[in-house]
């Protein structure tokens, strides 16, 4: 345990464990949000008997935890590359260029869960730009969407490839650089899979549970 110890504790492989934390912390925040999601769906608007709801359940929530842990891994070694290439220093558009291609990789292809992911990013992306007001959030909104007689027509893949890596990259490049500008859950919910997976003290806050 004493070895496993130091290499924890060592600076040399920080970056290569906070690869594997943010690994775990994308899987664990994936299951979290999809699992009680994908749920409450199924009772209310769920169809077939409760095997096949099941089923659905467990497609749902293991492609949005595996996409999380794949996205947050990749993101990561990609700031790592860059950072080498560039004799240890992060530039300013290194956190777009790992979340487009981060996001291009993991969300380009198109299904249910990948548009509600990407379509959620590119909200807080366009919401950002909206001038902030003088005073924190103090409560959250929320509001229903309205009923609609037509039918809807799924994006064009190809476009849809597009709009995901450049919402993930532009949303990366917020969360490092203007923060500020992103709606406190999403902000959570990043610091959550990015900044709490750069620390731990032993093995059990590595793989078990944040510090």
């Amino acid at each position: 345990m004493d070895a496993i110890q130091e290499i924890l504790t060592n600076p040399a492989y920080h970056d290569y464990l906070a690869i594997l934390k943010g690994a775990r912390n994308g899987f664990v925040y994936g299951v979290k949000v999809r699992f009680p999601h994908a749920l409450v769906m199924s009772i209310l608007f769920g169809r077939g008997d409760w095997h096949t709801r099941l089923r659905v359940i467990y497609r749902a929530t293991k492609q949005h935890a595996f996409n999380l842990a794949k996205f947050v891994t990749l993101y990561k070694t990609f700031l790592l590359i860059q950072r080498k290439a560039n004799g240890g220093k992060e530039r300013n558009v290194d956190t777009f260029i790992a979340g487009l291609l981060g996001g291009y990789i993991v969300f380009g292809d198109r299904n249910a869960v990948n548009e509600q992911i990407v379509l959620y990013v590119v909200s807080r992306v366009v919401a950002s730009f909206i001038p902030r007001a003088s005073k924190p959030y103090s409560t959250s909104a929320h509001s229903g969407a309205a009923g609609s007689v037509v039918r809807p027509i799924p994006p064009d893949s190809r476009y849809f490839t597009l709009f995901a890596a450049l919402s993930w990259g532009a949303v990366m490049w917020l969360f490092q650089h203007r923060g500020e500008t992103i709606q406190p859950g999403m902000f959570n919910s990043m610091k959550y899979l990015y900044r709490d997976s750069e620390t731990w003290s032993n093995l059990k806050t590595l793989l078990w549970h944040n510090t």
